[in-house]
Formats: structure tokens, C-alpha cells, sequence
């Protein structure tokens, strides 16, 4: 009869995963994040493109403009969602090797860390992302000059 592994080890194991599962919270409520603004950046976009229609023939560079800007928006925040969703199944197998390794005996340590390495990695650049859409998102806000003078 084959030996099951003991309950110490089962929770030394719970235990040792605990960072990347934290980390996957984290990377879920980055992912809510990406997700809202990415809502929010289509409705401003269908909204523009239904006044772009209608709009006086000073205001049609402006919309254009804006489309552009919120154009570059959606794939920034895309790529951010791409880095996070890989980052959280990185750390999801980070997650599932730990157990293997464990119950199997293997030593794999250097991939388990190397697969956490890459995990952080993805979440920094992702994190990297979101900053760099935060900044663009900043360009269309900024009051215009001729309504300031």
C-alpha cells in the first residue's frame, strides 16, 4: 500500500505557497483595476465617435485627437491585462510545482524560483504599463489653452 504524504508536510507545503498566493490577490485587484479603466476608455471612445458625427468642423480635429489618444489607451491597457493574466498563471504554477515537488520528492527548487522570478517580472512590467497609461491619460485631460485665455 503506497504511503501517503503527512499532514506536516501537506502544511509545510500550504504554507511555502502562501507568497504566490498573496500575490495572486494583488494581481486580481490589478486586473479590476485594468478592467475598469479599460470599460471606462471604450464608453469615452463610442461616445466620441457618435459626437465625431455630428460635431462642428472645429471640434473634428479634437475628436480625432482624443480618438487617437484613447486608440493608444486600449492597447496599453491591454498589453497591462496580457502581463497580468501571465503573471498570475505564473504564479499559479509557481503555486502547483511547489506541491509536486513536495509530494514527488523532486528537487526542483532553482525552477520553482526561476518560475517565481519570472512571475514578478510580469507583474512589474504590467505594473510598468499601468503607469505609462496613467501618464498618457493625463494628455486628455489637461485644459485647452484658447479656452484659458
Amino acid at each position: 500500500m503506497p504511503t501517503l504524504p503527512a499532514v506536516t508536510t501537506i502544511a509545510q507545503t500550504i504554507q511555502l505557497s502562501l507568497a504566490p498566493v498573496f500575490m495572486l490577490a494583488a494581481i486580481g485587484q490589478v486586473l479590476n483595476v485594468l478592467a475598469g479603466r479599460l470599460a471606462r476608455v471604450i464608453d469615452r471612445a463610442r461616445a466620441l465617435e457618435e459626437a465625431l458625427v455630428h460635431a462642428p468642423e472645429d471640434a473634428v480635429q479634437r475628436h480625432k485627437w482624443e480618438l487617437r489618444l484613447l486608440d493608444e489607451r486600449m492597447s496599453i491597457i491591454n498589453g497591462a491585462l496580457f502581463l497580468a493574466v501571465a503573471s498570475a498563471v505564473m504564479a499559479c504554477i509557481v503555486i502547483a510545482m511547489l506541491f509536486v515537488a513536495n509530494l514527488a520528492k523532486l528537487h526542483i527548487g532553482t525552477w520553482i524560483a526561476l518560475a517565481f522570478i519570472v512571475a514578478v517580472t510580469l507583474l512589474i512590467l504590467c505594473l510598468i504599463a499601468f503607469m505609462w497609461e496613467v501618464r498618457v491619460s493625463l494628455r486628455a485631460i489637461h485644459v485647452r489653452k484658447e479656452i484659458l485665455l
